[in-house]
């Protein structure tokens, strides 16, 4: 009886699923309808969590890597009552709480926004990571378990071997992840595409592997269980699940595991919705309800989820009883407040490299902030996060002691992982590499600047000054790209991504601020490996580049009106001031020189100050080691930009910045031009 039972809530997730995409007519209802048994034994027999307080930071985490199978979510968070079955009849309409893919929203029970295939688990997999971390710290009182759903196309995803080397690498036994295999994916069947040995794969990865019947609710009991008592690897399910369970055709004939199911509404392919809402025992007519047998059954699980959770909440109050000081930090942690920070007595080289600069920000924070961790690509040494992992630990198998995480060559992967760590909560992570593998970066930037989660993003080797690498190594259209996300606003109406490029040792203490203090996005530090001059300053550097926080500011200025102002970012700040020299000493002219680290936080100040630092009527010339377009929103109509119309050289960057006009000399000649 019970499994009978279970069986037809199994249904109503299908046919729910299904409907959605058929009045939508829009979506992909046969992977949902093979899935509906796995989230349903998961969410009614496994998943802790409290119906009445859906951000409970002890809560076990889903993470839905499968986001175009987000109608088996919404229809199995609607017998949980996080959905309205308005909501769900209006799936992918304006203003419906319920989108195409998901989207962010704890309050519902979703975990993450996915679509991107591979990101969702990976995302997870990072969230297991900050748990291990909250656990070494607190102890096993903040322990949760991690779930996560990937499908044929996440497993094909490269990311998924970032994602499943690191997991099995550090032995996060707190995760389950379930892999709906259907050999089903939107075009084809997937023995055109592959013919890997998964469960092999991810063995040799140190995982904890099952093969089972997917849509078998006792297999799907024992193998969850499973997963949960190896405590020592993550876990993988493999459960072969058919694709469209329970499709029929007109006739009433199964029409189920068919490539057409994946990605169109029952109606539009061979199957009949009418007979297949009728098989599963729906009401074609009005497909959008709980059953009642369904709807008693998950209000009896509620009830066992608000009494659980009660009982952890009472267990967790006796140990902020005994362990006030925890306690205190902890709250402080998930709260997001940071620490009080002495910026100014961070100690700065004179002259130096920006990512120097960035690495003795590090240091200082190190053993400061407690919560922050540190991720990098192999290159710790090259992008001075090691002056952080000097003061701490890398994360091993077991043991969570340390700040760091070594994420090999995994640039994707590691942007990935940490934006599950923000996800999760609790936690401040930075991941660093060369500024010109940001690319690889894009997409997980993409989604956690969608999701408006803060992570920080370091990145040297700015320019084409990296030299004798060659253009391989040296960025020139990467910046143009991240600053469109400065362009780019949020659903909260913020800026997408806070991007800055420091232009001292200064303007990078300052700039590390920022990122810090910026809670709803993304933050990108983009550094020099080479050494540059500091700016002038008329007293304490510092406190003048404490401007920066505008985004740009006034470094140097004449009596009365400008006849000029030059404006840059970065390296190239400091011969635009080489450069003013020679245009007062040679030809008397009046100059400004403005540094904009981020034009983006620059439009967010009012109209007035924008003006009073790059007035519109003045003549403004722009410097930059990349696109001209990087800079020609402040330079104006009046303006002219200096910048790369093309990839760079392998040489000396000396000789680059002679090659390619990047000379006080060049400054002095362009102005003239400019000015006629």
């Amino acid at each position: 009886m019970e499994n009978n039972l279970s069986l037809r809530a199994a249904d109503n997730i299908r046919i729910l699923s299904a409907a959605m995409v058929e009045k939508a007519q829009s979506g992909h209802p046969g992977g949902p309808m093979g899935g509906a048994d796995f989230t349903h034994i998961l969410y009614s027999e496994f998943l802790e969590f409290d119906p009445n307080d859906m951000q409970w930071p002890l809560r076990d985490r889903f993470y839905l890597d499968a986001g175009h199978m987000s109608a088996m979510l919404y229809a199995q968070q609607t017998l949980l009552g996080n959905y309205s079955l308005e909501d769900i009849t209006n799936f992918r309409q304006w203003g419906s709480p319920t989108p195409g893919h998901p989207e962010v929203d704890f309050e519902r029970g979703i975990e993450n926004t996915s679509g991107p295939l591979g990101l969702g688990h990976t995302f997870g997999i990072g969230s297991a990571i900050a748990e291990r971390f909250l656990v070494n710290r607190f102890s096993e009182a903040v322990a949760h378990r991690t779930y996560l759903y990937i499908s044929d196309g996440g497993v094909q995803e490269e990311i998924s071997q970032g994602a499943g080397r690191i997991a099995g690498f550090l032995g996060l036994g707190n995760i389950v992840m379930f892999y709906d295999a259907n050999d089903i994916q939107l075009s084809t069947e997937v023995n055109a595409v592959t013919n890997e040995d998964t469960a092999m794969k991810y063995e040799a990865w140190h995982w904890h592997v099952q093969t089972i019947d997917g849509n078998d609710h006792d297999a799907l009991r024992a193998a969850i269980k499973a997963g949960i008592a190896e405590t020592d690897r993550p876990s993988l399910i493999i459960g072969k699940t058919t694709m469209g369970k329970g499709v029929r055709k007109e006739d009433g004939s199964a029409f189920e595991g068919e490539v057409e199911l994946h990605g169109k509404p029952l109606g539009q392919s061979n199957a009949s919705f009418a007979k297949t809402i009728e098989g599963l025992g729906g009401d074609p007519a009005n497909p959008f309800q709980i059953f009642p047998d369904v709807a008693e059954y998950y209000a009896k699980v509620l009830d066992q989820k608000r009494s659980s959770a009660a009982a952890r909440k009472a267990e967790f109050s006796a140990w902020e009883k005994a362990n006030v000081d925890h306690a205190v930090k902890l709250a402080t942690w998930l709260s997001g407040t940071l620490p009080e920070i002495n910026w100014g007595e961070i100690a700065q080289k004179e002259n130096d490299a920006t990512r120097n600069a960035s690495g003795n920000v590090l240091a200082y924070l190190a053993g400061k902030l407690e919560n922050l961790i540190v991720a990098s690509a192999d290159l710790s040494n090259s992008d001075k996060t090691d002056s952080f992992l000097k003061k701490t630990t890398a994360f091993t198998k077991g043991d969570f002691s340390g700040s760091f995480l070594q994420a090999g060559v995994a640039e994707l992967t590691m942007a990935a992982l940490a934006t599950g760590m923000s996800l999760h909560g609790g936690i401040i992570p930075v991941c660093a590499t060369f500024f010109a593998f940001s690319d690889y970066m894009k997409p997980a930037i993409r989604v956690a600047a969608l999701m408006e989660k803060q992570v920080i993003f370091v990145w040297t080797h700015d320019a084409f000054r990296v030299g004798e690498d060659g253009p391989t190594h040296q960025p020139v259209e990467q910046e143009a790209q991240l600053r469109l996300l400065e362009q780019l606003q949020n659903h909260s109406g913020h800026n997408s991504f806070l991007a800055m490029r420091p232009a001292d040792v200064h303007e990078t203490t300052i700039c590390w601020k920022l990122a810090l203090e910026n809670r709803h996005s993304p933050a990108g530090l983009i550094l020099s490996r080479q050494n540059i001059t500091d700016l002038p300053a008329e007293s304490s550097r510092f406190a003048e580049a404490s401007q920066a926080e505008r985004g740009a500011y006034i470094v140097q200025n004449c009596e009365g009106t400008p006849e000029v102002i030059l404006v840059a970012n970065g390296s190239e700040v400091a011969t635009l001031v080489a450069g003013a020299a020679k245009l007062m000493a040679e030809k008397n002219l009046k100059v400004r020189i403005v540094s904009a680290p981020s034009e983006g936080l620059f439009r967010n100040q009012s109209v007035d100050y924008q003006e009073t630092v790059l007035p519109s009527d003045v003549p403004t010339f722009g410097l930059t080691a990349g696109l001209p377009v990087t800079m020609r929103g402040l330079v104006g109509t009046r303006g002219k930009v200096w910048g790369l119309n093309h990839f760079g050289y392998s040489a000396p960057f000396k000789v680059l910045d002679e090659k390619f006009g990047f000379t006080a000399e060049n400054v002095y000649n362009q102005v003239l031009d400019l000015l006629g």
